[in-house]
């Protein structure tokens, strides 16, 4: 089936090759910067050392989009790329306030902890962060929290985690593609 594609208004042709790619420079410095700003992202997560403070962390990373109080007075500190991006970093603190150690917790290794014992829709939250999208499955009247991540380290995916009709306790996950990198590019969100 063909789709109809409508300019919102027409393009305007170059009148010189070099009117053209000047006006793809502005394009192609946004697109350096953007990428620069994320490989600089990345790198401020690894600068947080084991043994540094909380404070000092949240000083390089600002603030975390979870901050979790455990029961021993520990504390559990999240920050996500979710609703879109494919990366959580998170790490635990000591009684005294120090950083444990800095991990990516959206990968396929992470998402088998919740293949031991039973986790509450509160545990979940607290070991990976918010997930990307809440879903109500209508088969088996199922919440259904589904986190965007990288399957493999490569493949755009989410991982759907079961939460039961309650919402309240995970019964089973599973990776699958994320939705919004398949088809044509016409999908609606």
């Amino acid at each position: 089936m063909m789709t109809k594609m409508t300019f919102i208004s027409a393009p305007q042709p170059a009148s010189s090759p070099k009117r053209g790619l000047r006006a793809l420079r502005p394009v192609s410095f946004a697109l350096a910067l953007t990428s620069i700003a994320i490989l600089a992202g990345c790198a401020n997560y690894q600068s947080v050392k084991p043994g540094m403070s909380t404070a000092e962390a949240i000083q390089k990373l600002g603030k975390p989009s979870t901050i979790c109080t455990r029961d021993d007075g520990t504390q559990r500190l999240i920050w996500t790329m979710q609703p879109y991006g494919q990366y959580a970093w998170g790490t635990n603190t000591t009684k005294d306030g120090k950083v444990v150690e800095m991990e990516q917790l959206l990968t396929d290794a992470h998402f088998q902890v919740l293949a031991t014992g039973q986790w509450t829709d509160k545990q979940l939250a607290c070991e990976f962060g918010e997930p990307a999208n809440k879903y109500g499955v209508a088969k088996g009247n199922e919440i259904v929290w589904a986190y965007r991540y990288k399957q493999e380290g490569v493949w755009a995916s989410m991982m759907y985690v079961y939460m039961g009709a309650q919402g309240n306790l995970v019964n089973r996950f599973h990776p699958a593609p994320d939705p919004d990198t398949l088809g044509d590019g016409d999908r609606m969100r």
